[in-house]
């Protein structure tokens, strides 16, 4: 346990943090879900649209450090990759 004041103090704020943290995590694991469940209705104009949206809190999130701007990049290709081959 924290002894001094300011550890005490640090404490708090980390476990504040962590909350905060991973309650953007979830929601950039919500869009990515609601993209791939219109991915796999087959309905390519909500995906995009939907697409369109979650890609702008993947960067968000990915700006905040809380995932890897290259993890964001990853997810946003993977997704365009198979929204672009519904339509084949």
């Amino acid at each position: 346990m924290a002894n001094t004041a300011q550890a005490r103090k640090r404490a708090r704020q980390s476990e504040r943090r962590r909350q905060h943290n991973s309650s953007l995590r979830s929601t950039l694991r919500t869009t990515i879900k609601k993209v791939r469940a219109a991915i796999a209705a087959g309905d390519k104009v909500a995906a995009e649209a939907i697409f369109r949206a979650s890609t702008s809190v993947i960067d968000k999130i990915a700006d905040k450090d809380i995932v890897h701007k290259n993890t964001a990049a990853r997810h946003k290709s993977r997704l365009s990759r198979q929204i672009k081959a519904l339509a084949a």
